[in-house]
């Protein structure tokens, strides 16, 4: 998680002001944690202390209100919308990441990432989404190699993940939609070389640029296995205690090494 964490981080300032180059600095004045973050903490913090995901969700949106979520997350939020929306958004996708790393089995990733999903993007795509994005976190924690993980997501969920960066990245626009920007946060984790390099080209998809590095981020940590100790103590540096302390607890829990 903390490589969601971390993308999340890093892509906050390139979301409106998108970057089509792979070369730009990681950290800058304006850096910050986002939604994505916010409520990865929330599905971790749910599974530390068995809450029910709808609670621990709300329960962390509410101490952190500026984070930058959506119209109708906020609408949830506070009680104008009563319970799922319907959403097809990526917003499932990219706070599910604790969940592969929980899960013992595919089929309980699965089941967990639907519940997970369910309780504000009960859409069909929303639920696959997050669901996708747990299965390729589950299985690069487990050794799958990056052709058999490409050629699971594929088989299973139906994305597209035989074209390249070099052909999106020109025509690639905004798009908050999972079907949108879940294979093509899956891409870039598929050609990069390592954890830096994984963000950097999810970054330069352009787009929701925090979102789909986040999402990037969260399968090439458990990939790789190790993140830059420079990225992991600036991430530290930049999240609340309560937030660092929930990483940490989880990642120590389930033998993730964050340093």
């Amino acid at each position: 998680m903390l490589g969601a964490i971390a993308g999340d981080i890093i892509g906050s300032v390139y979301e409106k002001d998108n970057i089509k180059t792979t070369e730009f600095t990681l950290f800058g004045p304006d850096s910050r944690f986002t939604d994505d973050t916010v409520l990865t903490v929330a599905i971790a913090d749910s599974i530390l202390h068995d809450k029910d995901y709808e609670v621990a969700l709300r329960d962390w949106a509410l101490q952190f209100p500026f984070a930058g979520y959506g119209r109708r997350f906020k609408k949830w939020l506070v009680g104008i919308i009563s319970g799922p929306y319907n959403s097809w958004g990526n917003g499932s996708a990219m706070r599910v990441s604790p969940i592969g790393y929980a899960c013992n089995s595919l089929e309980a990733v699965l089941a967990e990432a639907k519940r997970s999903a369910a309780v504000t993007h009960n859409h069909p795509e929303g639920i696959k989404g997050a669901q996708a994005m747990a299965a390729a976190v589950f299985l690069a924690r487990i050794g799958y190699s990056r052709n058999a993980i490409k050629a699971h997501i594929e088989r299973t969920f139906r994305y597209d993940l035989s074209r390249r960066l070099d052909d999106i990245r020109p025509i690639y626009e905004f798009d908050v939609s999972c079907q949108g920007s879940v294979p093509e946060a899956m891409i870039a984790f598929l050609e990069s070389e390592n954890f830096e390099d994984a963000i950097r080209k999810a970054i330069s998809i352009g787009g929701d640029s925090d979102t789909i590095a986040s999402m990037t981020g969260a399968i090439a940590e458990a990939f790789y296995r190790e993140i830059p100790e420079a990225i992991v103590r600036k991430v530290e540096h930049l999240l609340p205690e309560k937030m660092w302390t929930v990483v940490h607890t989880f990642s120590e829990n389930h033998e993730i090494r964050v340093r």
